[in-house]
């Protein structure tokens, strides 16, 4: 009997009603969807406030699910969605707060110029790695932006450590070559020699 037996069986009793089942299926699963959260969360959201709401998705939405082979599928987008749309829901809230306040959502006292430097970078780093194909961008997000070891990742993402080793060194070449490829696009071509 391989691995997957047991916890498919217990999948398909969730997905028809069975909430013993449905416990056990979220117990096993949860530090999994953990790890996915931590790649994909806002910094300000609290990481049991997401898994409290993918639970409860769970719950209202399980029986949507038609084949237990695809649930972890799409309990990963369920952990995706549920992250983004938090992350969506703090951005709005600081706006307006920031409104609220009378200030825009630029600071007021001008940063160290190093800082604002660093910061832009940082931002301009995590938007082209926003844009990496997803299985090379949440291991490398999970180890960059999390701290997370590469045993870490290969439990959430149920793959060998070597898997993620790989992943994570070929998305940060591909992250390199997208950094580079923006510089070579900002930079003026050089003026032709006697042009006015």
């Amino acid at each position: 009997m391989d691995e997957q037996g047991p916890d498919l069986g217990a999948i398909a009793d969730a997905i028809a009603g069975d909430r013993d089942a449905l416990r056990s299926v979220w117990r096993s699963h949860r530090r999994w969807v953990a790890a996915i959260l931590l790649a994909h969360k806002s910094r300000q959201t609290d990481l049991d406030d997401l898994l409290q709401s993918v639970a409860v998705q769970l719950c209202k939405k399980i029986h949507d699910v038609r084949e237990p082979e695809a649930f972890r599928g799409w309990l990963r987008m369920v952990a995706i969605n549920a992250a983004r749309a938090d992350g969506r829901t703090v951005s709005r809230k600081r706006q307006g707060f920031l409104r609220l306040v009378g200030r825009s959502s630029e600071r007021d006292e001008a940063p160290a110029p190093e800082h604002t430097a660093r910061a832009e970078e940082a931002a301009r780093l995590m938007s082209l790695a926003m844009s990496l194909p997803e299985g090379y961008r949440e291991p490398l997000l999970m180890r960059c932006v999390k701290g997370m070891s590469y045993r870490q990742i290969g439990d959430a993402m149920e793959l060998p450590e070597t898997t993620i080793e790989t992943r994570i060194a070929r998305g940060r070449r591909m992250l390199r070559e997208l950094a580079s490829g923006e510089e070579k696009q900002k930079t003026p071509a050089p003026a032709a020699a006697g042009s006015v």
